[in-house]
């Protein structure tokens, strides 16, 4: 059976083209588009159309024949449609700048711990709630039908139908983690219409058939399902965790890093508040217990300010530099928006007392320490929260390539490592497209095991004194749970 997933990401786009069997699972990348913002006078996009475009292209890479597609991108960001379809204006970026301030003010008439309770979601200046609070008043939303996410949206582009993937849903602040479904109270709280959402659909449902003009226009042949999958990325990524048992933790390290467990339950303690753990829902009625950490998204920006910089030779320094030489706050808000990375890093290593990085080696190795040290703290902090035991870490992502990244974390967590595939993402979503099709059979051990079968991964073990790590942690005022 041959298949293809929409994967996009903050940076870039791709269609990947697999095929999948009872003991077959093959990924080929058929295409690869760039994605960034684009600022229009104050206000910071997606380009939504050039990602389109770059679906359309990579469909007709991937065909003509093809037995089903499936769409994941990241969460929180919406397309607002009125009463003919049509998209209204652009889509805004989250981390644009107009959320400033929403979750504090909103938390002024809907406490935290209420909303919290109800939707299990950390409080993320970026999450969809506060876009929308902020978004009050605007033309574009007075004159909205509908609001669908990102990958929702692009499924109705292919399909002409309105439906709201839940793992997505569970992104955005809105939805009653408890129940798998629209909060029409929280909504009521936040001066949000709940006309505006489209029914909800579990992964592996179909939303409909592609088009005849898509068909035309990409020379597919019909019928192609498109199938919901854990359409928000990390949801697909844990999919393609290849973990034997649930005794895991998981990292799905890119531009950002989540960091969590998976369990059966939400944990909706006031401890969990305060630490700002997300309950998202996944595949089979699991919960992605995580947290949010700024991931390499610290690393792509110092890039971005050294033009012509060589990544590997730049990893390579960073290794010969020395350990916890300055450490800062992964998870600082500081670090959110685009701008002069280096500059920022050396300006919080001064705000602690520290020398800041004496060069781009030295530089780098702060940002990998950093990244360890938070998922240490945050690995920690879901096992005491939860209390579900942890035997390994799962690296998956991009970050999976990072081999000093994933031995820090390895030396920092005092568990091994397990890195890969570095695709899970795409892999998590064609075996839900594929298991809908019945190509594939059985629950998540299944699938996990298909992938431990298939997949390339590499070990790290930890090494070195934890009462290193423990110090570094101590120097940023965040000692973690033991």
């Amino acid at each position: 059976m041959r298949v293809a997933a929409v994967d996009l990401g903050a940076s870039s786009g791709r269609v990947m083209a697999a095929e999948v069997g009872p003991d077959r699972l093959e990924l080929t990348e058929a295409a690869r588009f760039p994605n960034g913002p684009v600022r229009l006078g104050d206000t910071l996009h997606w380009d939504l159309l050039a990602l389109y475009r770059g679906l359309l292209d990579g469909l007709r890479a991937a065909g003509p024949a093809l037995d089903a597609v499936g769409i994941d991108s990241w969460g929180v960001d919406f397309g607002l449609l009125d009463r003919t379809g049509a998209l209204l204006g652009n889509v805004v970026h989250h981390r644009d700048a107009r959320t400033d301030g929403v979750a504090q003010r909103l938390g002024e008439t809907f406490p935290p711990a209420q909303l919290y309770g109800a939707t299990g979601v950390q409080v993320m200046p970026i999450n969809t709630i506060y876009q929308l609070v902020a978004a009050a008043g605007t033309p574009q939303l007075e004159a909205a039908t509908d609001l669908l996410l990102l990958p929702d949206l692009l499924a109705y582009w292919l399909t002409g139908a309105r439906r709201a993937e839940v793992t997505s849903a569970s992104t955005t602040g809105l939805l009653d983690v408890r129940e798998r479904d629209w909060s029409a109270e929280v909504m009521r709280r936040a001066g949000i219409d709940p006309g505006l959402f489209a029914p909800l659909v579990e992964p592996g449902e179909r939303v409909g058939e592609v088009a005849p003009h898509v068909l035309a226009d990409t020379g597919l042949s019909g019928p192609v399902p498109v199938i919901a999958v854990g359409s928000h990325d990390t949801a697909s990524a844990v999919v393609g965790v290849p973990a034997e048992g649930e005794r895991f933790a998981f990292i799905s390290c890119g531009t950002w890093s989540l960091v969590g467990v998976e369990l059966d339950a939400p944990v909706l303690t006031e401890e969990s508040r305060v630490a700002n753990f997300s309950n998202e829902l996944g595949v089979d009625a699991t919960v992605r217990y995580l947290r949010n950490v700024m991931g390499l998204w610290l690393l792509q920006e110092c890039l971005r300010a050294w033009p012509g910089a060589d990544l590997l030779a730049l990893l390579d320094d960073a290794a010969r530099a020395p350990a916890f030489a300055a450490v800062v706050d992964a998870g600082d808000p500081g670090f959110l928006a685009p701008g002069d990375m280096p500059e920022r890093i050396a300006a919080a290593c001064r705000r602690t007392g520290q020398e800041p990085p004496r060069d781009r080696g030295a530089t780098v190795r702060c940002v990998l320490d950093s990244l360890a040290l938070a998922h240490r703290r945050t690995v920690r902090e879901a096992v005491a929260l939860s209390g579900r035991a942890v035997d390994v870490v799962h690296v998956v992502g991009g970050g999976a390539r990072n081999a000093l990244l994933c031995q820090l974390t390895a030396d920092a967590c005092g568990l091994p490592v397990v890195a890969g595939p570095v695709e899970a993402t795409a892999l998590g979503n064609v075996l839900v497209q594929a298991r809908a099709l019945g190509a594939v059979r059985g629950g998540l051990p299944e699938m996990r095991a298909l992938l431990r079968a298939t997949q390339r991964l590499e070990r790290y073990e930890p090494q070195g004194d934890d009462r290193a790590w423990a110090a570094a942690e101590r120097r940023l005022g965040q000692p973690a749970p033991a």
